[in-house]
């Protein structure tokens, strides 16, 4: 993927990774517009970035994708990345049985069927480009869950398994697929993330993957050093004692 002279539609581009992501590639000199639920947060920010620009979008919406699809060809014919960041997280306690149903499927539809629905929409578009990306945001926790937030974590590895399926279909296209895996970041995900000393600094994370976007280039994943024992807790045969140290310290 390069990193200026592009076009780049950024869901939950309204705070936390990513506005991040928009900010850090709309001074690279990129076309970014963010999408997002809160049109008061998202003036926020492309007032803070003049040349921003922003559009409403609801994921949770199927019904507004097809529409939203044309509004962006038409506005903006030469949009060329993709990058499918909204997402929302709770807790659960799943021995509360069905009280607990209507938090799971709020996540599961922004999560997991928010950008499914809007990779299909905007497919054709992109498609039609010369080079494009589909960067998809998912997490540490789709490889090795935190048990507090079970749906949210299945989501996340849902999202890899679509990841790795769409980049395999589009192999003999004109369209990269790449994931992005962060780690805990302080950000306003969950409650007290954005001052959680644990998590990793915002500005940090952003920092570290505009580098690893910059010196790899042909990188399928971007993968910061901090969430690399997530990431391969499996392949380096330590996921029990990752799984049970990260759910005894989180919980």
């Amino acid at each position: 993927m390069k990193l200026h002279g592009n076009t780049i539609l950024i869901t939950g581009g309204g705070s936390g990774i990513g506005r991040g992501l928009a900010e850090a590639f709309h001074r690279l000199g990129n076309q970014v517009i963010i999408a997002g639920r809160r049109q008061a947060v998202l003036e926020q920010v492309t007032a803070a970035n003049p040349g921003m620009q922003a559009v409403v979008l609801n994921v949770e919406e199927p019904e507004a994708m097809e529409g939203f699809a044309r509004r962006i060809a038409d506005e903006h014919p030469k949009l060329n990345v993709l990058v499918n960041n909204a997402g929302i997280q709770h807790p659960e306690n799943i021995k509360d049985g069905a009280d607990n149903l209507s938090i799971a499927e709020a996540m599961v539809t922004t999560n997991l069927l928010g950008p499914i629905r809007l990779t299909a929409a905007m497919l054709p578009l992109l498609r039609s480009q010369s080079r494009s990306t589909i960067l998809n945001v998912t997490s540490g926790l789709a490889f090795l869950p935190l048990a507090g937030v079970p749906t949210y974590c299945a989501t996340k590895a849902a999202m890899h398994s679509y990841t790795l399926s769409l980049r395999y279909q589009l192999r003999a296209t004109t369209t990269d697929v790449i994931e992005l895996i962060p780690p805990y970041v302080q950000t306003d995900l969950g409650p007290n993330h954005g001052v959680d000393p644990r998590a990793m600094p915002l500005a940090d994370f952003i920092a570290e993957t505009m580098t690893i976007l910059q010196n790899k280039p042909n990188e399928t994943e971007v993968v910061v050093e901090r969430c690399r024992p997530l990431r391969f807790a499996a392949e380096t045969g330590n996921f029990d004692a990752t799984y049970k140290g990260l759910n005894e310290a989180m919980g």
